[in-house]
């Protein structure tokens, strides 16, 4: 993999304009669609979890802002098991395709779903960054571990050819 330039020190303006447009009309909402397909685009693409070091808005949100008033304590082992992370996916996954499904066609429900889950996520980030590291959310992001996931199935389809 080529080396890829960090963008972490600003790409937190990307979660704050997305928050601030959806205030002003929900409907940009679906732009929360981008911050769940890139990282699965890099994936798919054999670059694995590049998108959470060196592109994450939400990442760089919590790192950039919650240094200086985080605890700094460490996220407790039983926490980065893989228990949880299966748990985390598969509960926002669920809560995702639910409220999607009771939206229905509707645009501004669409875009509340989207809205609601990234919010709810960046809220629980900010929570964990505040009483463990800055971006201990980074640790059990349902998002990087699904890209994780995809790339250890691309790695053992490729050895499997070769």
């Amino acid at each position: 993999m080529s080396k890829t330039k960090s963008h972490m020190k600003w790409s937190w303006i990307f979660m704050v304009l997305f928050i601030l447009l959806s205030i002003i009309d929900i409907r940009f909402g679906v732009l929360g669609f981008i911050c769940m397909t890139v990282p699965m685009y890099h994936a798919i693409r054999g670059r694995g979890k590049v998108h959470c070091s060196h592109y994450c808005p939400r990442g760089s949100l919590l790192g950039n802002f919650l240094k200086n008033i985080s605890l700094q304590n460490n996220l407790p082992k039983k926490f980065k098991g893989k228990a949880v992370k299966n748990g985390l996916l598969i509960l926002m996954m669920t809560m995702f395709s639910v409220s999607l499904i009771h939206a229905g066609p509707s645009l501004p429900r669409i875009a509340f779903a989207v809205f609601r889950l990234m919010t709810a996520s960046l809220a629980l980030g900010i929570v964990m960054g505040v009483i463990f590291k800055p971006r201990t959310w980074c640790q059990v992001c349902p998002m990087g571990y699904a890209t994780g996931l995809i790339k250890k199935a691309k790695d053992k389809k490729e050895n499997k050819v070769a």
